[in-house]
Order: structure tokens, then sequence, then C-alpha cells
């Protein structure tokens, strides 16, 4: 009888997943100190202060003076946020190599060495100057999290049971929030979040880089790597075994056979020919319109800029209520892992983006009538934890597990660098803009994100496939009827026999 779900199976994705867990990290750590770090920026930039104490807190701070210059500070601690996009950005066309050259396992031990670096950066950033060496650390971190991004959703897609395949995808995203709400409470005022300590919580991630080191020489390196990329057959299936128990692999390595028959066919598709190719643009343009609704949804404005977008709700404590959403946005991913694989990709995009779309309204609704009823600013709460749940149901985690399953194994690694490099560039804009774009629209800033999410609805509608419970070759499938009734070798050999006639 064979063992869908094993223990080494569980240590396998615990520990990629390990950096998804930094990668959420890395996204949320640097909201809620956002003003102790800001002031020690301009104090680092030689600008006057005047402490003040705050004697219900007994918390005393050094804010900017009147006359300091806010435009050189915005742009200081705009770059700081975004600089980790900027980072993901550049790595995200790297991922199919890394990939490919040692493997997964090995890739994803090498880029530790990177965000232990990061971490070294901004831990040890006030022997210098802070402002540029955290926005270093986060661009080398950014440049860490674009790989692992990659790496880690296509090792636990390529090692899970097809049965569990979307469940153990979700698990990806669930890490990314657990790791934003770890570094949500470790950045309150009392723990690390303080001027004395705000160094050491933005450093603290090496710690997860360390652990992951250990674990990973534990685990087996993926069977469709080894198999399908170096056609070592014996190797794949004793990690098979390790996977799923000792049971008959003949079925597995029978499906492995017939994508790597399909690869051979399709030889390596680079960066160039995968978005040049007739035969995948529909996959491709689904990939990427799902990587854009989930960073233009407007859900990293809320991780970003949460703190102080419920301070203009009215809310008196700001940076709990940003706890809050943390926690919200955990708990919820964790339904979407148990529904993932019941109510399917499809349905569960749907009702995230369309529930989504609601909630912007109800914030702008919110926030446009706050100073005129005082109530509103908990319908501006309320539209914004909700807003983070039906993220949570569908848009947070499926777009990075679903390109591993829109392609076969040789355009994947490609698939997955240009998904990858969509989101981040996406990411950037949002880090870097919004506090803009904030400033020009003011209450009336999330009206911009009801027309994405909008149009993401009615194009998930239209165009988005069902993928639950299908292998990689039904999935191929689809598209390819869609695309052209003859099979996907000959499209292509058409296309390679009229470049060489031209």
């Amino acid at each position: 009888m064979e063992k869908q779900l094993t223990g080494t199976l569980a240590l396998a994705v615990f520990a990629a997943a390990l950096g998804s867990l930094q990668y959420g990290y890395g996204l949320g750590v640097i909201n809620a100190p956002q003003k102790v770090i800001q002031t020690y920026y301009a104090r680092s930039l030689g600008l006057d202060f005047a402490p003040q104490h705050n004697e219900e807190t007994n918390v005393t701070t050094m804010p900017l003076e009147p006359d300091s210059i806010p435009a050189a500070l915005t742009m200081y601690w705009s770059l700081s946020v975004a600089m980790f996009s900027v980072g993901g950005i550049i790595s995200s066309f790297m991922v199919g190599f890394v990939a490919d050259f040692r493997g997964r396992i090995k890739g994803m031990l090498v880029l530790n060495v990177l965000a232990v670096v990061a971490s070294l950066l901004m831990g040890l950033a006030k022997m210098g100057s802070p402002h540029i060496m955290v926005i270093t650390g986060r661009a080398i971190m950014g440049f860490y999290c674009g790989l692992s991004s990659g790496l880690v959703p296509m090792y636990i897609g390529e090692i899970a049971p097809v049965k569990y395949r979307g469940a153990l995808g979700a698990l990806h995203q669930l890490a990314i929030v657990t790791g934003i709400l770890i570094s949500q409470v470790l950045g309150l005022d009392f723990l690390l979040g303080n001027e004395d300590m705000w160094h050491l919580l933005l450093g603290l991630s090496g710690v997860i880089a360390v652990l992951q080191s250990l674990l990973l020489p534990l685990c087996p390196e993926s069977p469709r790597y080894l198999y399908i990329k170096l056609g070592k057959k014996e190797e794949a299936c004793k990690s098979l075994k390790r996977f799923k128990g000792e049971y008959d692999t003949s079925k597995d390595i029978a499906e492995m056979q017939a994508e790597k028959e399909e690869a051979l066919k399709e030889a390596k598709v680079s960066l160039l020919r995968l978005a040049r190719s007739s035969v995948y643009r529909q996959q491709l343009f689904v990939a990427l319109m799902m990587h854009l609704s989930q960073q233009f949804s407007g859900i990293n404005a809320i991780f970003y800029y949460s703190t102080a977008i419920f301070h203009k709700a009215g809310v008196a404590q700001p940076v709990y209520a940003t706890i809050g959403v943390g926690a919200v946005n955990m708990v919820f991913t964790l339904v979407s892992v148990i529904l993932v694989d019941r109510a399917g990709r499809r349905t569960l995009m749907l009702i995230g983006l369309g529930g989504m779309c609601l909630c912007a309204v109800g914030m702008t609704v919110g926030l446009v009538y706050l100073s005129t009823y005082s109530w509103m600013s908990y319908v501006s709460m309320s539209a914004i934890f909700l807003f983070v749940v039906f993220f949570e149901i569908g848009p947070g985690p499926i777009p990075w597990f679903i390109v591993a399953e829109l392609f076969s194994q040789g355009p994947r690694p490609a698939a997955i660098a240009l998904a990858g490099f969509c989101n981040w560039t996406s990411n950037f804009v949002i880090g870097m803009f919004f506090p803009y774009v904030e400033a020009y629209c003011e209450q009336y800033v999330f009206i911009i994100f009801v027309m994405f999410l909008f149009g993401f609805t009615l194009f998930t509608y239209l165009r988005v496939p069902e993928t639950k419970g299908k292998t990689f070759e039904e999935i191929a499938a689809l598209f390819q009827k869609k695309t052209a009734p003859r099979p996907v070798a000959e499209g292509e050999m058409e296309q390679l026999k009229g470049a060489t006639e031209a």
C-alpha cells in the first residue's frame, strides 16, 4: 500500500518552507519599527532632534523637527522597503539556472550564504551609516528571497503527491505569512522594535538560514530532477521510496518517463523562446496575470504600510491592529491549505479576488467618511481584515504553485523565472510608489485597487482553467486544445522551420 505522506516528505517540505518563512520575515519586519528606524536615519543624516517623552506609554522618542527634509527621508525609507523587491527582480531570472545547475537542495543551501550576509549587514547597521547598510542588506536579502521564492514552490511541487499537491504547495504561502506575523510580534516596542534593538530585529533572519542549512542535507533531492534532468533512474527510485515509503515505484517512473520524453521533444526552453512561443502563450499569459493579481490587489500596501493606514483610520494602537492582520493572515492561509484540493484553484481565486474588490470599496468608504462619522474607523478596520481574509483564501497561495502546474518539465524553470520577475517587479512598484500615490490620492487611494481587482476577477472567470487533481500532462493538454488541434512538437517544428526559411 502506497504511503502518500511520510515523515521524510514532511521534513523536506518543512525544511524547504523555511526559505519562505524568511521571505515573509523580510516582507513584514520593516513595518512595525518604521518610526524608530526613520528617526535613526534622520539622526545619521545630521538632522536636528528634540526628545519627547510619552507619559502614558513611558517611551521616549526622537521625532524629526518640523524644519527637517521629509522628502529625503521618504526617499530613503521607500528605498529601504523597495530594495527588497529590487533584489528579487534581479535574481528571479536566475531561478532556473540555480535549480538545474546542482539541484534543488544544493541550490537552496548555497542561497543561505546570501541570507547570512544580508542579516549581518542589517544587524550591524548601527556601526556604520544605518540607511546605507539597511538598504544594501535589504537588497541582498531580496536577492536571496527572489531565488528562494522560485526554488521552494518548484521543489515542493515536484515531490508532492498529486492528491496533496495543492495543500503542500499552499504551505509556501503559509510559511510566508507566518514569517510576517513573527516579524510583527518581535517588532513590538517592548521587544525588539525600539531604538536600542531595531537593528537586531532586522538581522534576526540569519537564524532561519542557519536552521535551514542544518535540515536540508537530511532531505532527498527531487526525484523528477534526478530522473528527468540527470537520467539517474536508480537514485530517483531511492528518493521516491524515501518520500513515499517502500512501495512499487514503477507508476511514478512511468509518469516521469513520459514527462522526460516530452521534455526531450521540447528540449530546454529558454526565457526568450518561452516568451516568443505561441505554443506556451496561453499558459504564460495566465501565469503572469495570476502573479499580477496577487501584487496589484493592494495586499503589500497593507503589509508594508498597515501601521500608517490604521493610524489614519483612527486606530489608537495601530501596531497591535497590524499584528491582528498578521494573525488573521496566518489563520486563513491554513483554511486555504484545507480547501485548495477540495474547492479547486479557480473557485478560490474567484472568491478571493471578488471579495477583495468589495473590501477595497469598504476601505475607501470608511476612510472618506471618517472625519464625518467616527464609527467609520470600524468600517475601515473590518474591511482591512476581510481584505486579508479573502487574499489568503486564493490570491495569496495559489499563484506561487500554479505556475509549476501549468507547465511541463521543459519550460517550467523559465516559466517560474518569468512569473517571479513579474511578481517581484509588481512588488517593487507597490513598495516604492504607494506612499507617493497615497499622498496624492489620500483617502481615495484604494479605488485604484478596486479597478485592478475587478479586472483580475473577470480575467480569472474567463481564462483560468481548473487544475485540481490533474497531472502536469493533463493540464498542458487543456491549453494545447485551446491553441491548436495539433501536437506540441509539430507546432514547434513548424515554427523552427519557418524561422530557418526566413
